[in-house]
């Protein structure tokens, strides 16, 4: 094993590679002194949602047969810094789904996962929870909660409806130096424009890019 990879890292983009942008500390968080998107919070830090993925220069997160092998996997680009400052992740079923059948060590150890499921009445591990119903009274409730920032990590489906209700706080892109020519788009159905502010970047001597964005 390649120094610095965590088990299952190479079986999904979101597990793969997120970026070399070091952690910040709860400082950086959300200050809202009026209405913000989720909710009424008085001189109170909100919870940063944290979109992190890995994603190819033509902008898929998997290849035309769903595979990726294209992530890097040579180092640890930052991402054991990313972990120290979630607590929380945010998962689809089928995301969920996947993640059950990977093999090895759970890097996720210490985290509580949420996952979004319509479907799902039972769930497996430990400090796993479901959400269902009025997602958009959770979530408010969940950023409100004291720790740390909360990583929505997919999938697809999941990650449309949040980037459409202006749920993400943070975009944190690792690109990738190639092409793909098709496969899974990272941004599907998104409903209108969004217009991002560069925060910070990085780049590193294999051709990956880091790049990190908050809406405007």
């Amino acid at each position: 094993m390649n120094q610095g990879v965590i088990p299952g890292l190479t079986r999904n983009p979101e597990l793969c590679v997120l970026s070399g942008i070091a952690a910040r500390g709860r400082d950086d968080r959300l200050t809202f002194w009026s209405v913000p998107r989720h909710g009424q919070i008085n001189n109170a830090i909100m919870k940063k949602i944290i979109l992190g993925l890995a994603v190819s220069l033509d902008g898929f997160i998997e290849g035309p047969n769903g595979e990726y092998d294209w992530c890097f996997t040579d180092q640890d680009y930052g991402l054991s810094d990313f972990f120290k400052r979630i607590d929380t992740i945010f998962m689809g079923r089928k995301s969920y789904e996947l993640a059950q059948t990977m093999a090895g060590e759970n890097p996720w150890k210490g985290m509580t996962t949420y996952v979004f499921s319509k479907t799902l009445k039972e769930l497996k591990g430990e400090n796993v929870k479901l959400i269902t119903g009025d997602i958009e009274k959770q979530i408010s409730d969940l950023r409100k909660q004291p720790g740390k920032d909360i990583w929505m990590f997919g999938g697809a489906e999941l990650l449309t409806t949040f980037v459409n209700s202006g749920w993400i706080d943070e975009y944190w892109l690792s690109v990738h130096p190639i092409i793909l020519g098709g496969g899974k788009s990272l941004f599907q159905n998104i409903a209108s424009r969004k217009k991002l502010k560069l925060t910070d970047h990085k780049v590193y001597e294999t051709g990956l890019v880091s790049l990190r964005y908050q809406p405007e």
